[in-house]
């Protein structure tokens, strides 16, 4: 049995260290479970025991109950754990997020969770970490996909609200409540108005702001607020909330929807907003290279997204690669989504 072998299993509850005993972002409930980040395909009800960084542990309570068994421990503090070093270093995708490296005997595995290498002005920047085994998403793993740098976001967002203002119209951002939502806030910090969060970004807002973290001021935005008071404001908001009647009894609404998928789709798939912009909490094309080169991997595992692309890719230029199917994948497109876009390569 390779040392690979004694250090990682992939089960049907999720990927399984049968020396520490315990998994890594299990989707079934185990008794001890190792948390990259706070995402709800990551961050799972039921399990016995938790292990997050500490900017992830309120998070987790928040989402999953105060009253779980949870540990936090701080980025690059190391726990061993029935003879294996356990230690969370920075993933840059969201508040909290972080790759896990497990050490035992010499042989190092990194799981990655959810990455992004790209920095901004919120998250913990992403820190390269050498390993033998490699364990990568690849949710934009397309050439097509490349971000802009956060100035230049930045940029395009003030000026979109200043067009809206000058309209008379309150600008809409639409983004998940947990790590887009705190981007959109640093992107848009500095606007010459109050910001104004839904509830949902609001109550974890506040569980952030709780354990010490620092977040650009903001307002509660709530149904029974004077719709008055909100003409030519900032609003963020879950996509959940696109054509609700909360969104719809704003004064002259102007609506964007803030993903990467964006980039190529523009506003083909949500045909009743205004703007699109390619706000990503993940790698793109060359993150994803540059984060698998640096980690000096003899194997890499790819996860969740174009994992057949991707890791075709890889074996090309010579790096060992398979794919790994997973439970994760929040925001991963449907079958026919991926065709197109793999269309839109040629």
């Amino acid at each position: 049995m390779s040392k690979e072998n004694q250090l990682i299993k992939f089960t049907k509850k999720g990927i399984y260290c049968p020396q520490g005993d315990f998994h890594l972002d299990p989707w079934q409930p185990v008794d001890y479970a190792i948390i990259s980040h706070g995402h709800a395909d990551h961050a799972r009800w039921g399990m016995k025991r938790y292990l997050c960084t500490n900017d992830s542990l309120p998070i987790l309570k928040h989402r999953l109950g105060q009253d779980i068994k949870i540990q936090g421990i701080g980025y690059g503090e190391a726990l061993v754990i029935n003879g294996v070093r356990v230690s969370f270093h920075p993933a840059g995708h969201v508040i909290g997020s972080a790759q896990i490296r497990l050490e035992y005997k010499g042989y190092i595995v990194v799981f990655t969770g959810d990455y992004k290498t790209q920095p901004d002005f919120i998250t913990t920047p992403f820190e390269s970490i050498k390993c033998h085994t490699f364990i990568t998403e690849s949710t934009f793993g397309l050439p097509i996909y490349n971000w802009k740098s956060e100035k230049v976001l930045q940029n395009e967002l003030h000026s979109w609200v200043d067009t809206n203002k000058s309209n008379h119209r309150s600008s809409v951002f639409l983004g998940y409540s947990l790590g887009k939502a705190q981007r959109l806030l640093s992107l848009l910090e500095g606007v010459d108005d109050d910001i104004y969060v839904h509830r949902s970004i609001h109550n974890l807002n506040q569980a952030i702001l709780d354990s010490g973290f620092k977040l650009p001021k903001t307002k509660l935005w709530s149904a029974d607020l004077d719709k008055k008071v909100l003409q030519d404001k900032v609003i963020i908001a879950p996509p959940a909330l696109l054509d609700s009647r909360m969104l719809k009894r704003l004064p002259n609404p102007a609506t964007a929807i803030c993903s990467g998928w964006m980039q190529i789709r523009g506003n083909r798939r949500w045909q009743s907003v205004d703007a699109g912009f390619a706000v990503s909490d993940h790698a793109d094309w060359n993150g994803l290279i540059e984060a698998v080169k640096s980690s000096g991997a003899e194997q890499v595992y790819v996860t969740h997204g174009y994992q057949a692309v991707f890791s075709k890719y890889l074996n090309e230029i010579g790096i060992k690669a398979d794919e790994l199917v997973t439970e994760y994948g929040d925001g991963v497109l449907t079958t026919a989504e991926v065709e197109t876009d793999k269309a839109n390569v040629k």
